[in-house]
């Protein structure tokens, strides 16, 4: 589902195997950054974040002809937890997808991790930190939101590349024109729900902790998205499945465990609503309680 998610089988050994070892001690290093001077009022927030991020990112829309993206939401996870806190929430989101949804690959998860919760998150907040505090405020906001899937998908082809994915010019400019289409979506939607965050609670963006009715708002919007929203999402192809049928590396995907969640999608249903809406939900309550088991670990540790 995810537009920069990198499946099994796309990645040679060496590459993937490399991503790996590289990214655990990077999400290690930033959980015990999240952990300095942790704010036990934060806890909630972690769960009702990563809910949302989830579930957003299970509605894809369209971006080009046959081809759909969603939001991916790094930037908006470094806005309102602070850029450790959301590397490590997004790492929750992208291992209990893989794990439970078979999005994204389990010997992949280092490159994902690295592209979308590290150097996404990173990209995202540089922006916002150079420039939110002043009348650059908005465009920060949008910029910081774009760079997260720019970056993301520039790691994820040159990882492909490296990996020996041959990719013709054409194929290559119409990949980089869609996940720049995405970027520009992307910014748009952060700054739409940073907005819409601050009229619901002025100063929620910057200090969320103080904010009660932010966190409601964000939870119930999670399972509309979760329950309601999958039933509209577009069915294409997502920028780098679409590269991978362009290029004939989508034979090459591998799936190493097999769940009844698979494809967002919970197996033991007949109607497709239930199949989608239950596999949704489930993802939700799942995201949210690794997150909030990560708060208050947290929490224990900056004691």
């Amino acid at each position: 589902m995810a537009a920069v998610h990198i499946p099994d089988g796309f990645l040679s050994t060496p590459v993937w195997a490399t991503l790996d070892v590289t990214a655990a001690p990077l999400v290690g290093y930033l959980a015990r950054r999240a952990q300095r001077g942790f704010d036990e009022a934060k806890v909630p927030l972690l769960g009702v974040m990563g809910a949302f991020v989830f579930a957003a990112q299970m509605i894809n829309f369209p971006v080009g002809i046959g081809t759909s993206g969603h939001l991916v939401g790094a930037a908006l996870l470094a806005y309102t937890l602070g850029p450790a806190s959301a590397a490590i929430v997004m790492s929750a989101i992208l291992a209990t997808q893989a794990l439970v949804f078979q999005d994204g690959g389990i010997l992949a998860l280092g490159a994902n991790v690295l592209n979308m919760a590290v150097m996404g998150v990173a990209a995202g907040y540089l922006p916002f930190y150079l420039g939110a505090a002043g009348r650059w405020r908005r465009l920060s906001i949008f910029a910081g939101g774009a760079l997260s899937v720019l970056v993301s998908a520039l790691l994820a082809l040159s990882e492909l590349l490296i990996s020996g994915v041959r990719m013709p010019a054409s194929v290559l400019g119409v990949s980089l024109a869609l996940f720049a289409v995405s970027a520009v979506i992307e910014g748009a939607i952060t700054l739409a729900v940073v907005r819409a965050l601050e009229h619901i609670r002025p100063g929620f963006v910057g200090n969320p902790t103080r904010s009660s009715w932010g966190p409601c708002a964000i939870g119930l919007a999670a399972v509309l998205l979760a329950a309601v929203g999958v039933l509209f999402a577009s069915t294409a192809p997502d920028g780098i499945q679409n590269l991978a049928i362009q290029t004939g590396t989508a034979a090459r995907a591998r799936v190493l465990l097999s769940t009844p969640f698979a494809g967002y999608q919970a197996a033991f249903f007949e109607s497709a609503w239930l199949r989608k809406g239950a596999a949704g939900l489930a993802g939700l309550v799942l995201v949210a309680g690794a997150c909030l088991l990560i708060g208050r670990a947290a929490r224990n540790r900056s004691v």
